[in-house]
């Protein structure tokens, strides 16, 4: 049994849930599924990342079997995105900006979790992205779309820089907290700019 996460970090990783839940229902409320299909999607969008991380980094139980307020966190911010869409119509970028949160809040605090399992700065990064990404490549492949990861957008590429830059702070003595936050804000600075302004990153492509 792993130790429970701080209060902060814990926080972090329901509201990365609640929001990743929300763009997960907005995701599957464009594709016209039905109120379980909106919830399965709901789910795995939250808890796929973390999911994964937890698999590899070989802590059982998984968070969400551990703690069960994850899933209730998932129902409830499904069901009150429905309620919400069924009354106003989301912003024509909700979905973007729902997922860039999501993307933030998941890659810090996984980061942060695989750092309390002692694994090297660079394995740390690598879990705090996957822990931000896996789970929206999943809602992408049920929903029927190319995942973010796979396209153009800066997407994973937001997450290892925030990661990166969480990391790097630590290093250079800054507090767990504070970096934290301006990691985060890296990813939502990223993300925003790349959805707002169309930054893409270069094509490689041979020529036949």
């Amino acid at each position: 049994m792993f130790q429970q996460p701080a209060t902060l970090l814990h926080v972090l990783d329901l509201v990365g849930v609640a929001v990743f839940a929300a763009s997960g229902a907005l995701s599957a409320g464009r594709k016209g599924l039905d109120l379980l299909g909106v919830l399965v999607i709901a789910v795995v969008t939250a808890i796929g990342g973390g999911t994964l991380r937890d698999i590899l980094l070989d802590r059982h139980p998984i968070f969400w079997i551990a703690d069960p307020v994850y899933l209730v966190v998932i129902a409830i911010a499904a069901l009150i995105t429905l309620l919400y869409v069924r009354h106003r119509q989301p912003p024509g970028r909700a979905l973007a900006i729902a997922d860039a949160l999501g993307l933030a809040l998941f890659t810090i605090t996984g980061t942060r979790i695989a750092e309390a399992a002692h694994v090297a700065p660079l394995i740390a990064v690598a879990m705090g992205t996957m822990t931000g990404v896996a789970g929206g490549m999943v809602r992408d492949v049920l929903s029927a779309e190319i995942p973010l990861i796979l396209r153009r957008d800066i997407y994973a590429t937001a997450a290892i820089a925030g990661s990166t830059v969480y990391v790097a702070l630590q290093a250079a003595g800054v507090g767990r907290d504070a970096a934290a936050l301006i990691g985060l804000a890296v990813v939502v600075l990223l993300r925003l700019l790349a959805i707002v302004w169309g930054l893409r990153l270069p094509v490689f492509r041979i020529e036949e």
